[in-house]
């Protein structure tokens, strides 16, 4: 007989005892597992010496060996073993339980003991001015910030060691950093360029790209195509062709173009293209295809052309009640255009905007690719707000809030509305439970529900106000700017006087 004590099993433990695999998932209580060797008797001719897992003893009508628990759950009750016991607490989930959908135990106490580190990224003389933004590669080892006075810093976000910087980077504000892969990373500036660095040869660029007439805001990048996508004030969206770069640039061409544009996102496998605008309009290029442009030339264009494609389709929409959305569909249907880059235009509703129009000025998407993330300001800008919206199309299972609109508001919270005039970047967590937004002269961490839990798995019925988890007030200024780590357990913001400041959980 062998006794082995678990305590408090939060996540799936796998042991090996006595030749036996035995995978423990989420006991609540401390348990005793007794176990009995009948390996013995177990022994068959042929065996390769591999202990047959709970399918195979099921299939081969195997007993399982004998178990009790001496207290917590009753998993060893009459007739029962261990196995079946496993097999019962991880049904309709399968028998290897997802830990992400398990364990927001553990992402809750790390997320809530979250605080400034010891040594923040800060240096002692500051030239650069205000970060407009902050990203890490793809592996973690590098955080990069996009600073107001054309400089770009480079830092180990484990040791805070300030690695480099790129003290003309640009010859204007920088003011977006995206990183193609571990080593290449691009920057545009208001200088009206884009900038293509490799960082195992920092000390020039790898080359300039010149295409824009106005500041340069949004860098994106499709993986499928190799396509640089960027957008800028001037209302255009340019595609640039990685795959044939030089020295002195690669080939590029006008994708779209609208006015009052302010951010340019896709989503994460790149299907579609999320244009966000300072008159309170949210564009979607839907079955994206950035090789071919779609001319479509102004707002006013855009607003005149939004009719129903069809009797049935107008009927349906206005025997549905008004939501706060107005949204349409534009389809390049005439002869010899391609069906995809299908335009939708929606007014996104916004809680207490109802009657009044809103700049939005910060656009993210969900990791996941199943909501997205938008910060406004009112018209008057005294009042800012914080919303998600959920791709209904993609969730097929729940009923439509409105035929008018793809996006459906399931989340909200008021935000601090301090430092009028500038953009502040929120940002998702990596596995997409939390939301870090500008708050003041800190941050707040946002969950959807009191547990962490996912979206998928706590979408509300009727919009809900976003849960807090935690505030962090560091800076001695306005935060512009937040971003989470890939790879760590590791947070960082930016503010107006340039200070970068890290966190990290502590115990």
């Amino acid at each position: 007989m062998l006794a082995i004590y678990i305590k408090n099993c939060s996540e799936i433990k796998k042991l090996n005892v006595l030749g036996t695999e035995i995978i423990i998932s989420q006991l609540a209580d401390d348990t005793t597992l007794f176990l009995k060797d009948e390996r013995s008797s177990e022994e068959r001719p042929g065996r390769t010496g591999r202990s047959p897992g709970l399918g195979e003893r099921e299939a081969r009508g195997t007993p399982s060996a004998p178990s009790q628990t001496a207290s917590g759950p009753s998993a060893g009750s009459s007739g029962g073993s261990l196995f079946s016991w496993l097999q019962r607490r991880s049904a309709r989930r399968g028998l290897f339980v997802d830990p992400a959908r398990d364990n927001f135990r553990t992402m809750t106490s790390l997320y809530c003991s979250m605080n400034p580190a010891a040594e923040s990224v800060n240096l002692s003389t500051q030239t650069h001015g205000a970060v407009f933004n902050l990203e890490y590669s793809p592996d973690g080892s590098v955080l990069t910030v996009a600073c107001e006075q054309t400089e770009v810093l480079l830092f180990d976000p484990i040791s805070s060691r300030h690695i480099k910087t790129l003290a003309e980077a640009h010859e204007d504000c920088v003011n977006n950093i995206r990183f193609l892969d571990n080593r290449l990373f691009a920057t545009c500036s208001d200088d009206t360029t884009i900038a293509l660095w490799d960082l195992r040869k920092l000390n020039s660029k790898v080359c300039s790209l010149h295409g824009h007439a106005s500041w340069v805001k949004n860098i994106e990048y499709d993986t499928n195509t190799r396509l640089l996508v960027t957008s800028g004030f001037d209302g255009n969206v340019i595609t640039w062709d990685t795959n044939r770069f030089t020295e002195d640039g690669c080939p590029h061409k006008k994708f779209f173009h609208t006015r009052y544009l302010m951010r340019m996102r896709l989503t994460p496998d790149c299907s579609k293209m999320l244009i966000s605008t300072s008159s309170g309009y949210l564009l979607i290029l839907h079955d994206l295809d950035l090789t071919q442009s779609l001319e479509v030339g102004s707002y006013r264009m855009l607003r005149a052309r939004r009719t129903p494609l069809t009797s049935g389709t107008s009927a349906a929409r206005s025997a549905a009640p008004r939501q706060g959305n107005d949204s349409s569909k534009i389809h390049p249907h005439r002869e010899g255009l391609s069906p995809r880059n299908s335009l939708e235009v929606l007014t996104p509703e916004i809680p207490g905007e109802r009657d009044r129009g809103n700049c939005i000025t910060s656009l993210q998407l969900h990791p996941k690719g199943w909501a997205t993330l938008i910060r406004c300001s009112s018209n008057m800008d005294d009042q800012e707000w914080t919303c998600v919206y959920e791709f209904q199309e993609g969730a097929p299972t729940r009923p439509l809030v409105s035929p008018r609109c793809s996006l459906r508001l399931t989340h909200y919270i008021e935000e601090a509305n301090v430092g009028r005039g500038y953009i502040k970047e929120l940002c998702f967590s990596p596995d997409g439970r939390l939301i870090c937004s500008p708050y003041g002269y800190g941050v707040r961490l946002l969950a959807f529900d009191e547990r962490c839990s996912e979206l998928a798995d706590c979408l509300p019925v009727q919009t809900s106000c976003l849960r807090e988890v935690r505030s962090i007030y560091s800076h001695s200024d306005v935060v512009l700017t937040t971003k989470f780590s890939p790879t760590h357990c590791q947070l960082a913001s930016g503010c107006l006087s340039g200070r970068v400041a890290l966190y990290q959980p502590k115990f």
